[in-house]
């Protein structure tokens, strides 16, 4: 039984890292990897968010978060208001260019679901 848990796992973990790959491929044409994605979909729903706010939501801690916002900036996908006279506190909203992207980046996700499915 244990070796049939084992086999499992690593089926399952192939799985995991063949869907990665062919999400890398797919937001690598956005200039972008598979980790971006949950935070541009996260910020399509909920404009306005803080940076803390988008790591509890994500489930990562602020100095990744903090990371993968500065290059969705640097990308044009994000950019950030300051909040009332707080200059450490800022909001996040998503640009036209990640508004006119993200629609393509869903259809390409559907596609690599509906060949795993």
């Amino acid at each position: 039984m244990e070796i049939e848990n084992m086999h499992f796992i690593m089926l399952n973990n192939k799985i995991f890292r063949n869907n990665q790959i062919q999400l890398d491929k797919v937001m690598k044409k956005y200039g972008l990897s598979s980790g971006s994605m949950p935070y541009l979909f996260i910020l399509e729903k909920n404009e306005g968010v803080s940076l803390h706010q988008l790591s509890r939501k994500i489930g990562n801690d602020k100095a990744m978060t903090t990371r993968t916002i500065k290059r969705l900036i640097e990308l044009e996908y994000v950019y950030k208001v300051g909040k009332d006279g707080d200059c450490r506190a800022y909001q996040l909203y998503l640009t036209e260019k990640a508004r006119a992207v993200l629609p393509k980046m869903h259809r390409d996700i559907q596609e690599i679901v509906d060949l795993i499915s």
